[in-house]
C-alpha cells in the first residue's frame, strides 16, 4: 500500500508560487488597449490615426492600438469622457467648449475626464463650390445647397461660427445638408449639391477627389470676418495649386487641432503614447501632408485643458514645459 497521501506542506508551497507567479505573468502580459478615435474616412483625422496606431504597434510595448472612424470631435470628446476611447482628435473650439459644458455645441455638462495630449496642427476651414453654381463670395451662399458636416460635428460648429460672421443664417440657405466629407462631394459631382464646407488638414483627400473630377471654385473667407469670430480662429491662406484649378492663394480661416485622452489613463501609458508620437513624424508625415506643421515646441500653444500628467512629463524631459 502507498504511504503517499498527498502533497506535502513544501510541495503545496511550490504549487503556490508557480500558480501565484503564472498569474502574475499573465498579469504582466496584459495588453493595453489603445482605442484612437478619428474622423470620417475620407478627412484627415483617420489616415493619421492609422498611421499612429502603427506607430504604436511599433515604438510601444504591451499595447494593442485600433483606429475607429467617427462624427469626429464632438462624438470623440463624449468618447473620451465616457471611457470609450483612449487617444482622441478633436477641433479646439470644440475641445474649449467640452471643458466649459457648453450644450448647443453637444455637451450636456463639462467634460471632466478629458485631458490634453498635444497640439497637432491646424484645420483649414475650406468652403469649396462648384463653377457651375456660380458661387465665388460667401455672400453668394444665399439661396445654394450647401452641405456643413455631421449635425453638431467640429465642422458643423465652424461653419455656423463662419456663417453667422458672414452674416448668413441656415434658413437664408437653399439646403442644408449635414453629411461627411465624402458624401458631400460625391453629391456636389451628381449636381446635388452646391457647395461644401468642410474644416480639415490642406490637401484634404476629399477636396482633391471634388477638383481632381469637376471644376471648383475655393471661396474667400475675409480676414475681417476671421478677426470678427475671434479667438480661437486664425487668418490663413490655401496657397495656390492645393487644389487642382486652383490658381491663386486663397485668404481663409482655421482652428488648431489636437490630440487628447482620458484622465483615467495610466501616466506611464500616455508618456509612451506622446512619446511614439513626437519621435515618429516622419511616418505621420508620409501619411499626410498635414502632419509637416506638427512641431514639439508649439505642441502646448492654446491648450484648452488640463494635460495630463504622462504627456506633461514628455513635455518636462524636452524642455517644452518648465
Amino acid at each position: 500500500m502507498s504511504i503517499f497521501k498527498g502533497p506535502s506542506r513544501f510541495g503545496r508551497a511550490v504549487a503556490l508560487t508557480l500558480a501565484f507567479g503564472v498569474a502574475g505573468a499573465g498579469a504582466a502580459r496584459a495588453e493595453q488597449f489603445i482605442n484612437i478615435l478619428t474622423g470620417g474616412t475620407s478627412g484627415v483625422y483617420y489616415p493619421m490615426g492609422v498611421a499612429i496606431s502603427k506607430i504604436f504597434s511599433e515604438k510601444m510595448q504591451g499595447v494593442r492600438p485600433s483606429v475607429q472612424a467617427t462624427k469626429a470631435s464632438v462624438e470623440n470628446l463624449n468618447l473620451i469622457q465616457q471611457g470609450k476611447g483612449e487617444l482622441a482628435f478633436t477641433l479646439g473650439d470644440s475641445l474649449a467648449d467640452a471643458a466649459k459644458g457648453v450644450e448647443e455645441a453637444g455637451f450636456k455638462k463639462p467634460l471632466d475626464q478629458v485631458r490634453g495630449v498635444a497640439g497637432i496642427y491646424a484645420n483649414y476651414i475650406q468652403v469649396i463650390a462648384s463653377k457651375d453654381s456660380g458661387i465665388k463670395t460667401l455672400a453668394d451662399l444665399k439661396g445654394k445647397r450647401l452641405s456643413v458636416g455631421a449635425p453638431k460635428s467640429g465642422t458643423e460648429l465652424n461653419a455656423r461660427a463662419i456663417l453667422k460672421a458672414a452674416g448668413i443664417e441656415y434658413k437664408d440657405l437653399g439646403k442644408v445638408e449635414y453629411l461627411p466629407f465624402g458624401e458631400s462631394v460625391e453629391l456636389i459631382k451628381n449636381r446635388q449639391l452646391d457647395a461644401t464646407l468642410q474644416s480639415a488638414g490642406l490637401g484634404v483627400a476629399s477636396i482633391r477627389d471634388l477638383a481632381n473630377s469637376v471644376p471648383i471654385t475655393v471661396v474667400e473667407i475675409p480676414a475681417a470676418l476671421v478677426d470678427k469670430v475671434g479667438s480661437p480662429y486664425v487668418k490663413v491662406t490655401i496657397p495656390k495649386g492645393t487644389y487642382e484649378g486652383q490658381d491663386a492663394d486663397v485668404p481663409a480661416a482655421a482652428v488648431q487641432n489636437y490630440l487628447v485622452t482620458s484622465a483615467k489613463l495610466p501616466d506611464d501609458v500616455v508618456y509612451g503614447m506622446t512619446k511614439a508620437i513626437f519621435e515618429s513624424l516622419p511616418d505621420l508625415q508620409a501619411a499626410h501632408a498635414a502632419a509637416k506643421a506638427i512641431k514639439l515646441e508649439s505642441a502646448l500653444v492654446g491648450m484648452p485643458v488640463p494635460l495630463h500628467p504622462g504627456a506633461a512629463k514628455y513635455f518636462k524631459e524636452k524642455g517644452v514645459l518648465k
